[in-house]
This record gives C-alpha cells, sequence and structure tokens, in this order.
C-alpha cells in the first residue's frame, strides 16, 4: 500500500495574497468615504404637498471624483481586484490585463501598482494622448488595437499569451461588489443620509457602464426593502435602454456613446435589468448641457456622465413635484470634469459632434424656473 503520493503543497502563495488584501483594504482605510453633497435646488422645492402638509424635494450628488483615481471607476476597479485576490486568479506573478481605455483603466493600474503586479490596458489605437498618460501615470501599460470591437479577443489572448489574468469589468463587475454591505456604494448612501430630512431616498439615480452600479444598488435596495425606485439613465447609442424596453438582451450598436463611462455598444453581463424599475434614454447634447450647469452651480467642473444622471434626476423631481409627493433624490457625481476640457467644455468640439445645445438648454431653464418637464 502506498501513500498516495507526495502532498502537494501551495501554501507560500497564502502569504502575499494576505498581504496584497492588506494593502488593498489599508488603501481604502486610508481614503474613507466619499461626499455626499446636497445640490441647492430653487424655492419651487418646497411646497405644500398632496396631503396638505409642507414638505420638499431634496438632490443629493454622491461624489465618486473624490476618490484617490477621480472616478466611481475606483470602488469597482478594488472590488475587482479582491474579487481576483480571493479567488486565486492573481498572485505574485501574474499579469492583469482589461480591456479598458477609460476611468477603470485608470484605477486598475493604481491597484495593480499597490500590490506590485504588472497591469496592460487593451485599448483602440484612436485612444486619446491624454488617457494613455492616465493609465501610464499610475504605472500601467497600454495596448493598441484597431477597432473598438476588437479589444475583448484582444484582452483575451493576451492574457493567455503572458499567462496573465483578463479583470474582465464588464463580466464581473456584478459579482465582485458584495451588494449586501461592506461599506458599498448602496450602504453608503443610505448610512450619509440617516440624518437628514428625507433619509430614505424616493429615487436613486444612476448611469450604466459594466451594469455594476445599478446592480448593486437594486440589489441593496430589495434586501434592505427600502421603498426606493431605482432608474437608470442610459446615453444615445447604447443598448441597454432598447434592451430593457424590448427585453432582447441581444441586441447590439454599431455606433458607440460619446458620453464617456458610461453607454455600451452590447448588454454587457453584469447588467441586471431585473432590479431596474425605469430608464430613461439621455440626448448626448442634454448630458452636455447639463454636465455644464452642474458645473455651474457647484463651482467646479463635472464630467458628462455626471450630466446624464442629473438630467434623469431632474426628471424624477419634476414628476415629484407634480404629483406633489416630497422626498430626497440620489444620483453620482461620476467623475470631474478637468479632463473634458477639450472635448465636453470646448464649444468647438461640441459643435464638431453636431450637437446643439439649446433645446436642452431651454428644457432646463423651465426646470429650473418652474419645476416643470417636457412629457
Amino acid at each position: 500500500m502506498t501513500s498516495g503520493g507526495p502532498l502537494v503543497d501551495h501554501r507560500a502563495s497564502r502569504e502575499w495574497v494576505d498581504t496584497a488584501i492588506r494593502l488593498i483594504e489599508a488603501d481604502a482605510t486610508r481614503s474613507a468615504d466619499t461626499h455626499l453633497v446636497r445640490f441647492p435646488l430653487p424655492e419651487w422645492s418646497r411646497f405644500v404637498g398632496a396631503d396638505g402638509e409642507p414638505t420638499a424635494i431634496d438632490l443629493y450628488l454622491k461624489d465618486e471624483s473624490t476618490h484617490i483615481t477621480g472616478s466611481l471607476k475606483h470602488r469597482l476597479a478594488r472590488s475587482l481586484f479582491l474579487y481576483a485576490l480571493c479567488n486565486g486568479w492573481i498572485t505574485q506573478t501574474t499579469p492583469v490585463i482589461e480591456a479598458s481605455s477609460g476611468s477603470t483603466a485608470v484605477s486598475e493600474a493604481y491597484f495593480a501598482a499597490l500590490i506590485g503586479v504588472p497591469f496592460v490596458a487593451v485599448m483602440p489605437r484612436s485612444t486619446s494622448t491624454a488617457k494613455v498618460a492616465l493609465i501610464e501615470r499610475q504605472g500601467g501599460r497600454c495596448h493598441f488595437v484597431d477597432s473598438p470591437s476588437e479589444v475583448y479577443t484582444a484582452a483575451a489572448a493576451l492574457a493567455e499569451e503572458l499567462g496573465g489574468h483578463f479583470i474582465d469589468q464588464f463580466t464581473m463587475a456584478e459579482r465582485a461588489t458584495d451588494w449586501r454591505g461592506n461599506n458599498n456604494i448602496a450602504e453608503s448612501i443610505y448610512q450619509q443620509l440617516s440624518l437628514e430630512r428625507h433619509p430614505i431616498p424616493t429615487w436613486v439615480v444612476v448611469g450604466a457602464g459594466t451594469g455594476g452600479t445599478s446592480a448593486t444598488i437594486g440589489r441593496y435596495i430589495r434586501y434592505r426593502r427600502h421603498p426606493t425606485w431605482l432608474c437608470v439613465v442610459d446615453p444615445e447609442n447604447s443598448v441597454f435602454h432598447p434592451a430593457y424596453a424590448t427585453g432582447d438582451g441581444t441586441v447590439t450598436s454599431a455606433i458607440g456613446s460619446k458620453i464617456e463611462g458610461i453607454g455600451r455598444p452590447r448588454v454587457e453581463p453584469s447588467f441586471v435589468s431585473q432590479v431596474i424599475d425605469a430608464m430613461l434614454r439621455v440626448p448626448d447634447a442634454a448630458s452636455v448641457a447639463t454636465a455644464r450647469l452642474v458645473s455651474d452651480h457647484l463651482g467646479r467642473r463635472v464630467g458628462g456622465s455626471t450630466g446624464t444622471n442629473v438630467w434623469g434626476a431632474f426628471a424624477v423631481i419634476a414628476d415629484m413635484l407634480a404629483a406633489g409627493t416630497g422626498g430626497s433624490v440620489v444620483t453620482l457625481l461620476c467623475d470631474g470634469g478637468d479632463r473634458y476640457g477639450d472635448t465636453y467644455f470646448d464649444d468647438e468640439w461640441v459643435a464638431g459632434c453636431g450637437w446643439s445645445l439649446d433645446e436642452s438648454r431651454a428644457v432646463l431653464d423651465d426646470f429650473w424656473t418652474h419645476g416643470r418637464w417636457p412629457a
């Protein structure tokens, strides 16, 4: 009788994983949480409700631009790295590969450098030099492909070639985040509202990029049995809205979204439509016009996806006002607008996209003056 062979022992790798997780959690502890900013609404937001009692509508922006890498994607990147480490997919010698040319890649490059592993972002060759510089500044390397449609397959192939891990935000986003708690963005919102006039929001409004944020918030709302509705806003040329409206998850678009960080040409695996209560499509010109309005009121620039979010928040606020219902509405300030100085805040660039902001500005002016919204 034999013993069955020698023991195959991989315990030595656990020490590095333990250290990597500690470094990421220490980073989260140092950065505390992002602010919940109260956005001032006009006088019409305070009124006598349908029940005859004085009430008000309050709007809050969860300011994700204060993360160390400057955007909402910092949360996602942290969750993706923790998920991959705890599953044993990233080890001390594992290169991490992602299909992204935007904020996710910037944040993932940061976490890769934090734990000491190489990071490669696969992106179209047309990606702006400013984005490339942000990723490289965080220690990442950029791998270019000719067409945006090639990034997924190229990232998977590169991971196989390098013996690395394709971290795959568009598949893993909804499962990497603990939606039940653990200081996810939903839990943070409700905790920060706890002493406000309306501590349980009537609406939470978010955009969909991977779908991970809307899945996390929607699941948390149901898990905690909160009487909160979730509205997801979607920019032009994104397929999430038509997929939600028709129930067809195979719909695709040949044109990419021009509102960075949200909107996709295919329905991503992390998009969980069943936890969404309503969806609204937002014209690109409206996103830009609203980003500029929010920037004026805050005294600092915000990105285009924040404009998309706030346009949706204004729409649900107008509905609440028309119904004589008070309450709070929460949406996300996804990132700062300084990185968009040569795009959304440049009149020539906007005109080159074929956008006129006049119609959207008229809608915003009417909302700001009277609290009305187009049918």
